[in-house]
């Protein structure tokens, strides 16, 4: 994924925007949306495969200087609690709420408080968002274990860290991850 911004030393706007539009229509690289490209990959079975959520919201981030911080039920499947792939991936942002349609995926971002921003980028912050989505009464022992399977002790002392910006209850299963296994 890259955006027209990653050759701005190269030349003028209209020259970068001339040369993509001449690699974009011989199939060289493919427009997802306004100002977002990636070079195709084809699979043999799957024909072209799109990128992954992960790739486009660095490529915002890239493109818009902005931060997310991914949320819901996105959250909670990139931390193995949920088998589920969400059609709708949702990040948290500092910049303008939107969505981003790519093919039959869509990219929502959802502007939030400076409060819920402060973890963004680090795994505390993703620990934070699928704990909310799941709920309270969702958390049991098979989820820390879960949880605690992919904690290293940089992301412990990162959760120590940022317990003050989560909510009581989520703040209490963070200091439950941080204590020793039993």
């Amino acid at each position: 994924m890259f955006t027209p911004a990653k050759f701005q030393d190269l030349g003028s706007s209209d020259a970068i925007h001339n040369a993509l539009s001449r690699y974009t229509d011989a199939g060289t690289i493919r427009k997802l949306a306004h100002g977002l490209y990636d070079y195709p990959v084809q699979h043999p079975v799957l024909g072209t495969v799109a990128p992954s959520a992960d790739a486009i919201a660095r490529a915002l981030v890239g493109r818009d200087a902005i931060r997310l911080q991914p949320a819901g039920a996105y959250a909670a499947n990139l931390l193995g609690l949920s088998d589920q792939v969400p059609a709708k991936v949702v990040f948290l942002t500092d910049g303008p709420a939107r969505k981003v349609r790519i093919g039959n995926r869509e990219i929502i971002l959802k502007r939030t408080t400076p409060r819920h921003m402060a973890t963004a980028g680090r795994k505390s912050g993703t620990l934070i968002q699928a704990l909310r989505h799941l709920g309270q009464r969702q958390v049991d022992d098979q989820v820390i274990g879960t949880l605690r399977r992919q904690l290293t002790t940089a992301d412990l002392a990162g959760i120590r860290k940022d317990l003050r910006y989560a909510p009581a209850w989520i703040a209490d299963i963070l200091r439950q991850l941080n204590e020793p296994a039993s």
